[in-house]
């Protein structure tokens, strides 16, 4: 079987962690890194992943989490946020950071600059908002292969009350607003739902040739 499927058909959202594995920090590193890389309309990153080590504040957005488990007993947690809005600095950060890695002349770069804000900034609020958003779920599906790569479990997570975790993290403040919850580390022995057969439609059902 290819290796690219092998991992997808490892995979599963695990229901269950156990507490007592943690993954490594160089595994970690390769999920941080995996989440980085992840591509962006425009490349420019409208997002933020806050990840939640304190014990104690776990706890108390579990609550907030429906108590589902995974918040406290998965090895890492990590939520994802966007930006509720894009300033014009954010992009001519971005620039500036073009510029430098690709060694280039700022001067021949910045019409793409100028470009980005005249499609973004016309935007309304909530259409910004929700754009912003999508860029998330492109990194989650990243990261989730990278996961099943590294034979480490991955629970994205929906199930939260995004208003909560905003007051909890003071998100608002920082121009940020939650958007999904993923945890990560090791499935537990007695998980039933670790050797429960994947389910997936077809790919005649999936797939339209025109």
């Amino acid at each position: 079987m290819n290796k690219i499927i092998e991992d997808l058909n490892w995979r599963y959202a695990t229901k269950k962690y156990d507490a007592t594995k943690k993954i490594s920090a160089e595994d970690f590193n390769t999920i941080k890194e995996s989440l980085r890389l992840s591509p962006s309309s425009f490349g420019l990153q409208p997002l933020k992943y806050i990840v939640v080590e304190n014990k104690e504040l776990r706890e108390e957005l579990k609550v907030h989490s429906f108590n589902q488990s995974q918040i406290t007993d998965a090895s890492h947690m990590i939520v994802f946020c966007s930006l509720i809005d894009i300033k014009e600095n954010h992009i001519d950060q971005y620039i500036e950071n073009i510029a430098k890695t690709r060694s280039q002349e700022i001067e021949k770069i910045v019409g793409f600059g100028d470009y980005m804000k005249k499609e973004i900034f016309p935007m309304d609020k909530i259409l910004l908002a929700n754009w912003n958003s999508k860029q998330a779920y492109i990194a989650l599906g990243q990261v989730l292969h990278t996961c099943a790569n590294l034979r480490v479990d991955a629970t994205p997570m929906e199930g939260f009350k995004a208003d909560k975790y905003d007051e909890v993290l003071g998100l608002k403040e920082q121009n940020l607003k939650s958007i999904l919850v993923c945890a990560f580390g090791y499935r537990s022995s007695d998980d039933l739902n670790s050797s429960l057969k994947k389910v997936r439609k077809s790919q005649d059902e999936l797939f339209v040739l025109v």
